[in-house]
């Protein structure tokens, strides 16, 4: 398969469905074995505290809660400007965007991908980041990689914030983000590097090279998720380790019955759809489907925690109350990203149509008394057994990289073969 990828200047320092005519009567929402333990260096994750709220687990709403439709954007306890890092976009002049109703989004060779990249979209990624670093008490990642990792890949870094973090948190590791979007910032640590690299092609890196392989919100991205597993498995170094992060799309209500039309289903069946017409599924966090397929790509010591995350400020927990804020925030932010592609270009809608729907939907997010929340797969990361991996490493020759002294090279470098 062919592959590509382009290395980013950075800084001196730091079966199709039946698609139905909107709107549409809307159906109901659709014991694994214990896994054993590889090295004497791999702590037992369920002895540890678990952050995060479990997803059997009920979230205590706040009593003072007045219900109504809860128009709260101007009485936020948290300002989004003050606690979401700024990044600094690359120009767009030297790539090539689609433009779809106002937004802008990125080519890639494998997949016209359904999330714009533009600075609106890219400022609510950067909420939903904070909102997880709340959630995990400050954890940017829960498995067991050590305290001196050497080599880590962040796949699909979007902004590149998660890199950015763990880079400064861990200044002798070497890390790397790919993404198929240049919207990385350019002043970035010493020991980050971003690359613009399509996860779903071959990856360009020796085999048997990194000591953790992080994957985070790559939901309606990817075909075959056991191929892009195995990719992982085979550039893992024996006991290196993956965690991947994904949100279920299916909002749901701890305190109330939401009725069988209710808009949240219907949000649901719209990505449920329109990830089937793709063959790209947006419910890869469902049941255990990301454990089974980790496994079944050869990997060890799967473990999977799945979370509750508030979707607007409605719990009386404070931690949980400002996560949700933040992550309503997002949501209102980047609503129309989220689903006018898949809504226009995949299933056929009316563009006024999906408009009409985003602000159906948009009402009913503002509404606390809605206790919105949606399940995260965010506990899930297994081990790349040395019993299982081979000991040679294969080396890959390294493509043409960009120079950061001649960014003119951009322009003609756009598609490498």
């Amino acid at each position: 398969m062919a592959s590509a990828f382009i290395e980013l200047a950075t800084g001196p320092s730091r079966t199709e469905p039946s698609i139905p005519s909107p709107p549409a009567s809307i159906p109901s929402p659709p014991a694994d074995p214990q896994p054993s333990r590889t090295g004497p260096s791999v702590r037992d994750p369920a002895a540890d505290p678990q952050p995060g709220v479990a997803a059997d687990t009920r979230i205590e709403p706040n009593p003072d809660l007045d219900g109504g439709d809860d128009n709260d954007d101007a009485d936020s306890a948290i300002d989004a400007q003050s606690i979401v890092s700024s990044t600094a976009s690359l120009s767009e002049s030297i790539f090539d965007y689609r433009k779809l109703h106002g937004r802008t989004y990125q080519n890639s060779k494998t997949t016209e991908y359904w999330a714009p990249n533009d600075e609106q979209q890219n400022d609510g990624l950067d909420m939903i980041h904070n909102a997880l670093l709340m959630l995990l008490d400050d954890e940017l990642f829960l498995a067991p990689i050590g305290d001196n990792p050497q080599r880590v890949l962040d796949v699909g870094t979007g902004t590149g914030i998660w890199a950015i973090d763990f880079a400064d948190q861990y200044p002798d590791a070497e890390v790397l983000g790919t993404d198929i979007s240049p919207i990385q910032p350019t002043w970035v640590p010493t020991n980050l590097r971003f690359v613009m690299d399509d996860c779903l092609l071959d990856w360009m890196w020796p085999e048997n090279h990194f000591d953790f392989v992080h994957l985070r919100c790559l939901y309606g991205s990817i075909p075959d998720w056991v191929s892009l597993y195995r990719s992982a498995f085979r550039h893992l170094k024996p006991g290196g380790w993956v965690q991947n992060l994904e949100f279920d799309v299916n909002i749901q209500s701890d305190h109330i019955q939401l009725p069988p039309d209710h808009i949240f289903h219907e949000w649901r069946q719209i990505f449920d759809q329109g990830g089937e017409k793709m063959g790209r599924s947006f419910s890869i966090s469902r049941g255990h489907t990301m454990k089974h397929n980790m496994e079944a790509a050869g990997f060890v010591d799967v473990v999977e925690r799945k979370i509750k995350t508030p979707m607007h400020g409605w719990p009386k927990d404070e931690k949980l109350q400002h996560a949700g804020l933040l992550i309503h925030m997002a949501f209102d932010q980047s609503l129309e990203g989220f689903a006018t592609f898949l809504m226009t270009e995949i299933l056929g809608w009316d563009p006024i149509q999906a408009t009409v729907l985003g602000a159906q939907m948009r009402r009913e997010m503002k509404k606390k008394s809605n206790y919105a929340w949606c399940e995260t797969d965010y506990c899930l990361w297994a081990q790349a057994s040395d019993l299982l991996k081979g000991a040679g490493e294969t080396t890959k020759k390294r493509p043409m990289q960009i120079s950061e002294t001649d960014p003119s090279k951009f322009a003609r470098l756009i598609s490498v073969r």
